[in-house]
């Protein structure tokens, strides 16, 4: 038996799939201390985690407008390059407890994080307009598919001086553009339609930026390359087996 899809219908589906962004700082609920070589191995992971992901926006972009994609990436790419200029010249402020150099990656992650939100929102709403079946599935997927989003976010946060409690607040509010573009999304779909390959394009770009800018040479202070490359593969290989299997 049909359900007429309402608003509130895909509001709340949305909203679950933002919220369970938060449970990728679960984990951390475990540990308590981290040496020098276990934060570089954590960011070696949150990037293969980070570039499977952009890997997956690329696929799903590209299979209808590929032009729109690469569109969407080197708006991406721009729009982090400049945020970064603009956080490094006038100063990062603090998120939490963090400060400094640690401020401006957790604004670069947290940024580039709530930026690809936009994309899934549009995706959950215009779903959602090919009917409840449909809309269903890809909030199941998005939800299942933000937790280890999460988890590369606190992978960044945590190790760096944030609580596990905040860490999750933060990898949820960087979600809640799910929720805010899914209504407009599933009530407007033929005019939001056609932005999804360059929403899901600029994600792509900034995350990669995030990988090769930041997290890679973090990862290669304290760890071997032959660690950080075996890592950063693994990571990739669980991540896209994972996004194989729900999709």
């Amino acid at each position: 038996m049909s359900v007429e899809v309402t608003i509130w219908i895909v509001f709340i589906a949305a909203m679950i799939t933002a919220l369970a962004t938060g449970l990728g700082a679960l984990p951390f609920l475990f540990v308590r201390q981290f040496s020098p070589r276990w934060l570089s191995l954590f960011n070696a992971l949150a990037a293969g985690l980070m570039l499977a992901a952009s890997h997956s926006l690329v696929s799903e972009g590209s299979g209808d407008a590929p032009w729109l994609t690469l569109l969407g990436m080197a708006l991406g790419l721009l729009l982090v390059v400049v945020s970064d200029k603009v956080i490094s010249r006038r100063g990062a402020p603090d998120v939490s407890e963090l400060s400094g150099v640690n401020a401006r990656k957790a604004l670069l992650i947290l940024g580039i994080m709530t930026i690809h939100s936009f994309a899934e929102g549009i995706g959950v709403g215009v779903s959602y307009g090919g009917g409840e079946s449909l809309g269903m599935f890809i909030s199941a997927a998005i939800a299942i598919h933000n937790i280890p989003e999460g988890l590369a976010i606190s992978l960044v946060l945590i190790p760096r001086g944030m609580s596990v409690l905040k860490a999750g607040g933060w990898s949820i509010f960087t979600s809640l553009p799910q929720p805010l573009m899914a209504v407009p999304s599933f009530l407007f779909v033929t005019w939001f339609a056609p932005f999804l390959p360059v929403g899901l394009g600029i994600a792509a770009g900034a995350m990669m930026w995030m990988v090769f800018a930041e997290l890679l040479p973090d990862a290669l202070k304290d760890a071997s390359p032959e660690a950080v490359a075996t890592t950063v593969v693994l990571a990739f290989f669980c991540m896209y087996a994972f996004q194989y299997t729900i999709h």
